[in-house]
């Protein structure tokens, strides 16, 4: 019997289930490298000694400027990240935004002490309106983003915003203060004030060491250590850069009452406490033999750098 030939096979319907098939897995791909590989290219923990800032005019404080570039450096330079979304390839991260938190909260309390004791002449005397912006924006919450339903369901200004406005007015008033229209007062009174609420910040991370280590120590599964540590790490990098170029700007008052070696001792405490980096922050026990309790270990130079700086202060208010 005769067959006719057959009719030509459809390719089409094969062709576009593979290109699906390609489609898929290349989306696939593309989901699971985005965070690694985002988080790996977004995390950078910048604990650098040597950071130091640029372009101080005669005049200005060169602690503010520190300051002012400090966030500069964290907001516009790196990603601010503890404000990210989950759906960010930052969101990911964990002992950055701790770090950058640490490092905020010690800027925000230096633009406190700012507007309140370095910035006017007495207490009587008027608040520079340059710091009191400052110091309100700088002590924002550090995880706002431009939509937080907790908040407000309409979208809001970020914190990285609100952080670049409290830079722009310390840069403002540090610019004011080099043309000789604001104050900045270096006395020892204001200086010993400083150092004390200084002091009295790192206790109190001391004390929360303190309790999670008599809490925790020893679970190897403990995910709240890092967090202290980086947390803790940001805020004495911050004060370390802080601290540092005060020395500066106080150079009269600490020659003038002895304190070189000892504001110099003080100061390279709070570089090698900022400068510990464990691949992994272990909570042992603080007499274990095989895992370590990193958190104990900065709470000692925590400790050690706020006695050094009660030494300071009690040389300060003689």
């Amino acid at each position: 019997m005769y067959r006719g030939r057959a009719a030509p096979r459809d390719v089409a319907p094969s062709r576009t289930r593979r290109v699906l098939s390609w489609t898929w897995w290349l989306l696939l791909a593309v989901v699971l490298l985005y965070y690694p590989v985002g988080a790996l290219v977004i995390q950078n923990i910048d604990d650098d000694p040597q950071f130091a800032p640029v372009g101080v005019a005669p005049g200005e404080s060169r602690a503010v400027a520190a300051a002012a570039q400090l966030i500069t450096r964290e907001v516009d330079v790196h990603t601010w990240t503890p404000m990210m979304p989950f759906f960010m390839p930052s969101g990911l991260l964990d002992n950055m935004p701790n770090f950058q938190r640490g490092v905020m909260a010690a800027l925000g309390r230096f633009s406190t002490e700012l507007m309140d004791q370095l910035g006017r002449i007495r207490g009587s005397s008027q608040t520079d309106r340059d710091l009191e912006q400052a110091r309100g924006f700088l002590n924002e919450q550090p995880n706002i983003w431009i939509w937080q339903p907790s908040v407000s369901l309409m979208p809001s200004a970020t914190s990285a915003q609100k952080y670049r406005a409290g830079r722009d007015r310390l840069q403002a008033y540090n610019r004011r203060l080099a043309a000789g229209q604001a104050v900045f007062e270096r006395r020892a009174d204001n200086l010993q004030a400083l150092i004390d609420r200084i002091s009295n910040d790192e206790g109190s991370d001391s004390a929360v060491i303190d309790q999670h280590i008599v809490e925790m120590a020893g679970d190897l599964f403990d995910i709240r250590a890092d967090d202290i540590f980086y947390f803790n790490k940001g805020r004495l990098y911050a004060n370390y850069i802080l601290l540092r170029e005060l020395g500066i700007d106080f150079e009269n008052v600490i020659r003038e009452r002895g304190l070189a070696n000892s504001w110099n001792a003080m100061v390279e405490t709070f570089r090698v406490a900022a400068a510990l980096d464990p691949w992994v922050v272990w909570n042992g026990y603080p007499d274990g033999f095989l895992v370590p309790n990193h958190l104990a270990a900065q709470g000692f130079y925590l400790l050690r750098a706020r006695t050094q700086l009660r030494e300071i202060s009690n040389v300060l208010l003689k």
